[in-house]
């Protein structure tokens, strides 16, 4: 069995200097909410052996509050990933990891929690999370509606 958590970014500042949208950084609500959602995740056991990120600003900084003590690998191709990357990122996993997360950019993000569980959530708001339980050995085995969503999370739930 492996498990995977979907985490969208932290909200970001769309009204920043930034010079691209790669650099752009979370805000003050962005701010406020990760360290919400991380406390949350401690209480349901939040222990991924590998954390893949998209190497943007708002996604590295949403790791940095999220998964402070996990091995992040930021991995390129998560930035406007499409559902074929995802999954083909997903089905490299070494399989020594049996728990990991990916924190991504929507729509990439909602359509592979989709995906993955066949199940129907619209828009999966900045800085939520959704654990996935998918009943397969390898990474490699990952397809589409193989997993079931254990939980989904998003930080109005807590404010």
């Amino acid at each position: 069995m492996k498990t995977i958590y979907l985490i969208r970014h932290a909200k970001s500042d769309w009204n920043t200097s930034a010079p691209t949208d790669f650099e752009r950084p979370l805000n003050k609500r962005g701010l406020r909410d990760a360290p919400i959602i991380a406390n949350e995740l401690k209480t349901l056991n939040f222990a991924p052996t590998l954390v893949l990120c998209s190497p943007a600003q708002r996604t590295t900084a949403t790791s940095e509050l999220i998964v402070k003590d996990k091995k992040v690998i930021f991995e390129q191709s998560i930035y406007e990933a499409s559902l074929k990357d995802l999954t083909i990122l997903i089905n490299d996993v070494p399989n020594k990891h049996s728990e990991i997360a990916l924190i991504g950019h929507n729509p990439s993000i909602t359509y592979l929690s989709n995906h993955l569980t066949g199940e129907y959530i619209s828009n999966m708001p900045t800085c939520s999370v959704v654990k996935i339980v998918l009943e397969v050995d390898s990474w490699m085995e990952v397809i589409a509606g193989i997993g079931t969503q254990k939980f989904f999370i998003y930080p109005k739930m807590f404010t």
